[in-house]
Formats: C-alpha cells, sequence, structure tokens
C-alpha cells in the first residue's frame, strides 16, 4: 500500500526526530564521542577528542576553562617579549604537578595549551603506557625547556619556531616511581631487554602526544632531535597534528 506524499513527508519526519532524540541520548551517555560535550582531564578517550583538544590551541578562554574544570590551577602572567618572540599567552605550567608528576628544571612557563596538552598527555597517555610497560608510574619528567626566542633551526631567517612564543616544550627524560631514568638521547633505539621496554614506552608515548600536540617530531625525524621530543601547538587550518 502507497502512502500518499504528504504522509511519506509527515513519516519522513518523525522518523528523522525519533533518530534525532536516540543519537542525543546515546551521546548523552558517551561523552566522549559527543563533540558538545565539554572536554575534562578525567573524560576518557572517545571519537570528539581530538577535536575538542584541537579547539584549545586557537582559544584561550576554552582552554582555561578546561584546565579549570580539570582541576588545574591556571593563573594567567603578565606579557613577555617583543616582536616574534611576543609571549601574550604565558602562565606557569602547572598540569605536571596536579597529576603528581614533577617537572625539571620547574617553574617552566608556556602557553595555556601546552599546559593542557600536558595534562592530557600524562594523564591518557604518560600514565598508561608506564604502567603497562613497567608496572609504575612516572614521577618526574625532565625537559630542555620551553620558552626560547630563535628561529627554527637556530638560524637567522626562515620561520621562527614555536619556542618562540612559549607555545612548545621539548621533554628529553622520564623517571619512573623505582627511579629508573629514561632519556630519549640513550633509549630511543636502545636493545637488549631492558633498553627494549624503555624504547617501547618512548614510542608509545611519542604517538599518543599526536593526540594531545599539534606537533610532535622525535629521533625519527631528524638528527637535531635525537635526544628529545618536541611538542607544540602551533596552529594549521587543516586541524591535524603533524607527528613524525
Amino acid at each position: 500500500m502507497a502512502f500518499p506524499p504528504l504522509d511519506r513527508i509527515v513519516l519522513t519526519i518523525l522518523l528523522a526526530g525519533c533518530l534525532f532524540v536516540a543519537g542525543r541520548a546515546w551521546l548523552h551517555d558517551h561523552p566522549q564521542h559527543d563533540p558538545w560535550a565539554p572536554l575534562t582531564l578525567d573524560a576518557a578517550p572517545g571519537w570528539a577528542t581530538e577535536r575538542k583538544l584541537a579547539a584549545l590551541r586557537g582559544d584561550r578562554a576554552q582552554c582555561r576553562a578546561f584546565l579549570q574544570r580539570s582541576g588545574i590551577e591556571a593563573i594567567a602572567l603578565a606579557p613577555a617579549g617583543e616582536g616574534a618572540c611576543l609571549r601574550a599567552d604565558r602562565k606557569a605550567l602547572a598540569a605536571p604537578a596536579h597529576l603528581d608528576v614533577a617537572l625539571r628544571p620547574a617553574g617552566a612557563q608556556a602557553t595555556c595549551s601546552i599546559d593542557a596538552g600536558l595534562a592530557w598527555w600524562l594523564r591518557q597517555g604518560v600514565q598508561p603506557a608506564a604502567q603497562e610497560i613497567f608496572g609504575q608510574t612516572v614521577v618526574r619528567i625532565e625537559h630542555l625547556g620551553t620558552a626560547n626566542c630563535r628561529r627554527i633551526g637556530g638560524g637567522d631567517k626562515g620561520n621562527w619556531s614555536e619556542h618562540a612564543r612559549g607555545n612548545a616544550i621539548d621533554i628529553a627524560a622520564f623517571v619512573l616511581a623505582d627511579g629508573r631514568r629514561v632519556t630519549v638521547l640513550r633509549d630511543w633505539k636502545a636493545s637488549g631487554p631492558s633498553g627494549e621496554e624503555a624504547s617501547a614506552f618512548l614510542h608509545m608515548v611519542r604517538d599518543s602526544a599526536c593526540t594531545s600536540f599539534s606537533t610532535v617530531l622525535s629521533p625519527d625525524y631528524n638528527a637535531a632531535h635525537a635526544d628529545h621530543l618536541h611538542l607544540d601547538q602551533a596552529s594549521r587550518i587543516s586541524g591535524w597534528s603533524a607527528c613524525r
């Protein structure tokens, strides 16, 4: 039996409405997949996670709201520098302390989006990898700095590094609860049972960082990154991360 055209339109609208209501109910029960649900540090990763993290890079207010919802102190500091090295978005990195992970050297300052990326990466990437590989947590992260008024490669020409605006951090080592120190320089291609564990851990945390940061550069990229993981939050029109 064929329905009249008007009835078909009404049934189509009703069916679409039912699907919409069911879809919204499902997203309510699975906020990690809901692109409209506010991101929190404790939220499980989902389909919309990478897009939500990317949104924090270009919206300082949204970034600070994420830190506040996650219980991370976000006190803005006065701008510093000038020109290409103006650090307009500047704050002390508080995420590692919030997650019982010390950051050495202490007192690092960077953008809100670096702080947010570190927090997510530590909670969802670094600590799960440490538990899986070593059966323990990371208690300290050693870095090579955040802000540095220089161009990429350190020359007099070329594009400015994200470090110039304090929008990057270079991670050199991880210290485990038992005191073991895993370094990028020594352990990226380490061999033997112990070395293979450390190498696997470093590759896992590099890969997981690609969700939290816009750019991730490792020893696999070039010799200049042999001793650290470069993590930054450069804005990209595509929204995708560069992970190498």
